[in-house]
């Protein structure tokens, strides 16, 4: 950013696109609950102040930046569905892929799992009513267009695939307060080996829940 202040509605939103992208750094080095908006402030450059001008506080500009995630999500979900299903295999077999590329495609991202997983106990808190309103009218929206997705690889599914799709992101949200093992979790696995036992990578914890999720919904002969 060039300018001293943003006076245009173009300044503007180059302004808090560098705010939401500095947020997006800082996720990259610490959990969502370590970020604090006199650190983003530090970092993006503006006093805390001219960035409660953009956003109203810190969990709006994470609410913001979840928001973000999805939509770049969705794009790649999409590519890789079509890419990783096969239409004209039989359902069980559509059923196990479309688990297959979710959980990837999800474990591959637990930033935004982490920000599921911080959602309702703490990114909705702390926000206006006109926030919530706007982030949940666009997170309908979100869910809407995964569930598109799902269906258009799984029609057995119904309406049963906008359930599906929520309840496979509050999944990917829990798991994320597991992934990764703090270290001293990791030194008791060490110690003891037979601990790990309860150790579920993401992934393959997330193959296990979409797969127990399908099981339950996908019609079966």
């Amino acid at each position: 950013m060039t300018f001293q202040r943003a006076r245009s509605p173009e300044q503007r939103e180059i302004r808090r696109r560098a705010i939401l992208a500095t947020a997006e750094a800082m996720l990259d080095e610490m959990p969502v609950a370590e970020v604090s908006l006199n650190e983003l402030s530090r970092r993006v450059g503006l006093a805390k102040s001219n960035v409660l001008r953009y956003f109203e506080s810190r969990e709006a500009v994470l609410l913001a930046l979840l928001d973000d995630f999805l939509a770049r999500w969705l794009v790649d979900l999409e590519r890789d569905l079509d890419a990783g299903v096969e239409p004209h295999a039989p359902v069980e077999v559509r059923a196990g892929r479309l688990a297959d590329v979710l959980s990837r495609s999800l474990a591959d991202r637990m930033v935004l799992c982490d920000l599921f997983g911080a959602q309702g106990g703490v990114l909705e808190h702390n926000v206006s009513l006109e926030a919530v309103k706007r982030h949940k009218r666009s997170s309908l929206g979100r869910l809407e267009e995964m569930t598109g997705l799902v269906r258009r690889h799984l029609p057995e599914l119904g309406e049963d695939a906008r359930s599906f799709c929520l309840m496979s992101l509050v999944t990917a949200g829990a798991m994320s307060s597991f992934v990764p093992p703090p270290p001293v979790v990791l030194a008791a696995y060490e110690d003891e080996p037979e601990l790990a036992v309860v150790h579920v990578e993401a992934r393959d914890g997330l193959r296990l829940a979409f797969g127990a999720l399908l099981l339950g919904v996908v019609p079966r002969d």
